[in-house]
């Protein structure tokens, strides 16, 4: 490596493939950066549930900064289906306790990837976040809260309401809501998560011990998310459901705004929409 400002850095992205993962590995290779790319859907090796995971310790073993965005999750459906079902939790609980033994062995510094679901005790997923971000703390690392992180998507079966609303719309032209919409969320682009994250891992000593909320800090209904995507794709009419959410239900808590001292967002809501549609085309055709 080179010394100074041109020391490469090596960045370690459990869970690189995924919505986090992987517009955060192109971010950092833009930067000069180099990524080790770590993720089960690449290799069944890289599972982080197989404990003493000999991979896992050669990757954490050489790289100066680790990523800990791996979960077992998917959107709002993916969660009301399995959050409450044994295989989630012990998925997450042994990826959870295998990755935290060895960041410990190994005193790398890290960001843990959680939620503002964490405070939610009506939550499975989210007490598995808390308990995640508990061990964080006692080892010294940076929580990084998101909220509704949003992007391309590979799988569509975990689709998050973005996706999911874009689909909807370019399979049957229309757009049938699961809840009445009026719940609120705050929504960030991956493009703008990425730079943040990638800001603490070039100086993970000034964030080390802190629980960062990274989020665009702008409340939307989910109605007005589905008006957006209409918009895009064709103005396909937006068919509202009629229960109200229970996934994330008492979501409406504001976010701590100590992030905004050293990073702002940068795509509007609308960019960012107009983003994954191009990206679900891309990477999955017409998805008719």
């Amino acid at each position: 490596m080179g010394k100074g400002a041109c020391q490469i850095m090596r960045h370690l992205v459990l869970g690189s493939a995924g919505q986090i993962g992987a517009p955060l590995c192109e971010f950092i290779e833009k930067q000069g950066d180099e990524v080790l790319t770590f993720d089960i859907v690449d290799d069944p090796g890289q599972d982080l549930r197989i404990y003493n995971n000999g991979f896992l310790k050669r990757e954490i073993k050489k790289c100066d900064f680790v990523y800990f965005l791996a979960y077992d999750v998917g959107g709002s459906r993916y969660l009301e289906q399995n959050q409450d079902k044994p295989h989630f939790i012990m998925n997450n609980i042994q990826l959870m306790q295998n990755t935290f033994l060895e960041l410990e062995r190994h005193s790398k510094p890290f960001l843990f990837a959680s939620s503002q679901m964490a405070d939610m005790k009506h939550s499975t997923y989210g007490g598995l976040k808390f308990i995640g971000e508990r061990m964080t703390k006692a080892l010294g690392g940076t929580i990084t809260r998101f909220w509704n992180v949003y992007g391309p998507e590979r799988d569509l079966d975990k689709a998050h309401v973005i996706t999911d609303f874009a689909l909807k719309a370019m399979r049957e032209n229309k757009i049938e809501m699961m809840t009445d919409g009026n719940e609120t969320r705050q929504f960030l682009h991956a493009e703008d998560c990425s730079r943040a994250l990638y800001m603490i891992s070039k100086n993970p000593a000034k964030y080390s011990g802190l629980s960062l909320d990274v989020t665009s800090f702008e409340w939307t209904s989910i109605r007005e998310i589905a008006e957006v995507v209409s918009k895009i794709c064709g103005n396909a009419p937006v068919i509202p459901g009629t229960k109200e959410d229970t996934v994330q239900k008492l979501v409406d808590i504001p976010p701590d705004k100590e992030i905004l001292q050293y990073w702002t967002p940068n795509l509007t809501l609308e960019q960012g929409i107009r983003n994954v549609v191009a990206s679900i085309e891309e990477m999955h055709g017409k998805v008719l």
